[in-house]
């Protein structure tokens, strides 16, 4: 599978299901990857994956798509080290790669399923731009009849929020669309905040579209819970202090890196949060606090 195919399969299953998350379409092209692969050795198919990742994160430069690709490859890796003859470890690998897939597939079932509970009867949500994780979640609340309303910034530079208040009004919740500027105006009257996140980092803190820091500074000055959805494929091998310590190839989408001549001169597409900012994260591998990602990503890497 050469470079090109992998690329078209890729878009291919994003075209697919627009509903799936880059990091699953990702992983799906990577097992496609592992099956046709005709490497020789144990050592030289993990140095193809690795190339394959390398060249899917440059096509879609999220931190999902890094990530899931990396807890892939060490979740299947493992096989290397139990099975010496490669006919067989590469069909473990093909096996333990459909079961991660799997895996993935079901976590925002569990993450609606933890943190719709949290949603009272009645309760003013603020969320922003679109993510499928946060609808998942208020769609389960919609589903147990619980009556809420959202209130979803409309997200420049793509306007990415219109497309979440399209699929709340299919779910008959009412909604309102607002500046990102009017984060703070609309605080006083919300009683929690919901986001998604592109990616947790080892601190507990989060790297999601831009203009999350800012929703999470005023709901900390509003004495707001804010609250973090997100699947545990996101969490990525980073420890960023600031927002300048976010790497380049995340703060940029891939078609920018590639042509732009100054990235200062660019918007960054994401920001990062840190964790004393954050009330709760909920993963499909349970509620967390942010004190507690760091656990969790140890266990994920080991």
């Amino acid at each position: 599978m050469n470079e090109e195919e992998l690329v078209e399969y890729f878009r291919a299953q994003m075209r697919k299901d627009p509903d799936m998350a880059s990091a699953v379409a990702a992983i799906r092209t990577l097992l496609e990857f592992l099956k046709r692969d005709k490497g020789e050795t144990i050592q030289g198919l993990r140095e193809n994956l690795t190339s394959a990742i390398d060249c899917l994160t440059g096509v879609d430069s999220s931190v999902a798509v890094s990530s899931g690709g990396e807890l892939f490859l060490r979740f299947i890796s493992l096989t290397s080290l139990e099975h010496q003859d490669l006919s067989r470890c590469k069909k473990v690998m093909e096996e333990r790669g459909e079961l991660f897939l799997e895996k993935i597939s079901m976590s925002r079932t569990k993450v609606a399923k933890l943190c719709h509970t949290f949603i009272k009867d009645g309760a003013k949500i603020l969320t922003h731009s679109y993510s499928r994780v946060v609808l998942r979640v208020l769609e389960k609340a919609a589903a147990e009849k619980k009556r809420f309303s959202v209130y979803v910034t409309e997200s420049q530079p793509d306007s990415a929020g219109q497309q979440m208040a399209e699929a709340l009004r299919k779910l008959n919740v009412p909604v309102t669309v607002i500046l990102d500027a009017a984060v703070g105006y609309v605080l006083e009257k919300v009683d929690l905040v919901i986001v998604g996140a592109e990616g947790v980092v080892e601190s507990g803190g989060i790297i999601n579209k831009i203009g999350t820091y800012q929703m999470a500074l005023c709901s900390k000055a509003h004495n707001k819970v804010f609250y973090v959805v997100a699947e545990s494929f996101k969490f990525v091998r980073l420890y960023p202090l600031n927002q300048q310590d976010v790497p380049d190839k995340f703060k940029y989408k891939a078609d920018t890196l590639k042509t732009a001549p100054n990235l200062s001169e660019e918007h960054p597409m994401i920001d990062y949060t840190p964790p004393s900012l954050i009330t709760l994260l909920f993963t499909d591998l349970g509620v967390l606090t942010p004190s507690a990602v760091s656990d969790e990503l140890i266990k994920l890497y080991l």
